[in-house]
């Protein structure tokens, strides 16, 4: 049923933005209508037919379909917004008739200088975000710990060994104790996880790598790639903690999506009730829950999940899901910080702000005062 319906509205959406451009005098006047419809269902479609094409393992043809079906939706996205704001403006057609032609003409010339930049901002090397965290519970001997995050990775057939070979060796310029892998660290079937072992092996840190699942994990089939993070020498926190460090613990959930609503406070409540005492530090991919974690004594929260919207001005439909999108925050006395991915997800592509990775450096509270 979910599909069927996300397949009328793409549909529907394609067909609507079909209709606009045909009154674009260029676009009216040198493109033939059959063309412009072939185009269209030939686009609309691609994302699709790659996921079948991937289905059946035919590997090459599925790869460039999705390459071209992925970047079409976030071109598609920004074009429908600016027509659809061109016919907010005019009312539909009823106020300043006699100049829509030209105003869809700029919305459409918007649209594409608005993609070029956001294919120019996603191809860009993630910035570096650094943060600073009192924590009081955190042991002398700890102070200056410096945690490396990333979320959103995504990586695939879009992203791949080369992209993140350099995300490992950057991981390594930033010199960390840990590194954290905040969920959604792999993209599609698990069958794509194939020959990712040796790649994954470059990232490393002296007092280990810490990852939890994300909804990509989850949709896939966790076994396999957990088993492949095992084997990559990674620490997988599935409702549990560690203690990588004396005094600092390490506590992680798989995906609270997929505990369903009314168990997100259970999961979380049971998980960090059987932690250890220390400096706590809780990892959840996505960024809810966070009350209860504070209630329960979390000295700091780490989320991924959002991609700060990516494309905007979508960030302000994924604000009406989750308040804080992007950054850090404070709930009580705890501090949380959500990562607006390293990587993308669907299209490559991301306007306004760059892919980050997070630098995290704990303080005890006598340092910071």
């Amino acid at each position: 049923m979910f599909f069927a319906v996300f397949l009328l509205l793409w549909a529907g959406l394609h067909v609507y933005v079909l209709f606009r451009l045909h009154s674009v005098p260029f676009i009216a006047h040198h493109v033939p209508t059959p063309i412009l419809i072939g185009c269209g269902l030939l686009l609309g479609a691609s994302y699709i037919v790659s996921r079948v094409l991937e289905h059946y393992d035919i590997d090459g043809a599925s790869h460039v379909l999705e390459y071209i079906g992925a970047n079409w939706v976030g071109i598609f996205f920004l074009i429908f917004v600016a027509l659809f704001a061109v016919d907010v403006f005019t009312a539909f057609g009823f106020l300043f008739r006699t100049h829509l032609p030209m105003l869809r003409t700029c919305a459409l010339a918007a649209a594409a200088v608005l993609s070029i930049v956001s294919a120019v901002q996603a191809w860009r090397t993630p910035v570096v975000t650094e943060h600073e965290v009192e924590m009081p519970n955190l042991p002398r001997e700890a102070d200056g710990t410096v945690l490396v995050v990333a979320s959103d990775m995504h990586l695939g057939s879009m992203l791949g060994h080369r992209w993140a070979t350099e995300r490992a060796a950057q991981f390594e310029s930033l010199r960390p104790d840990i590194i954290l892998l905040v969920g959604d660290i792999f993209e599609g079937d698990e069958t794509t996880h194939e020959g990712w072992l040796a790649v994954l092996q470059r990232i490393h840190a002296p007092y280990g790598v810490y990852v939890v699942t994300g909804n990509h994990e989850l949709y896939a089939g966790p076994q396999k790639i957990i088993e492949l993070f095992k084997r990559a020498g990674f620490r997988v926190l599935r409702n549990e903690s560690a203690e990588p460090i004396p005094g600092i613990v390490l506590t992680g959930v798989d995906d609270l999506a997929f505990h369903g609503r009314q168990k997100h406070a259970t999961a979380v409540e049971m998980t960090l009730r059987q932690r250890p005492t220390g400096a706590s530090v809780f990892l959840s991919h996505t960024p809810i829950q966070s009350e209860k974690a504070s209630q329960l004594g979390v000295n700091l929260m780490l989320s991924g999940h959002t991609h700060d919207g990516q494309i905007w001005p979508f960030k302000y439909l994924v604000h009406l899901v989750f308040p804080h999108t992007s950054g850090q925050f404070y709930v009580n006395r705890m501090t949380a910080i959500v990562c607006r991915g390293t990587g993308t997800w669907g299209p490559r592509m991301r306007l306004w702000k760059r892919s980050e990775l997070l630098r995290i450096v704990l303080r005890t509270q006598s340092t910071q005062s």
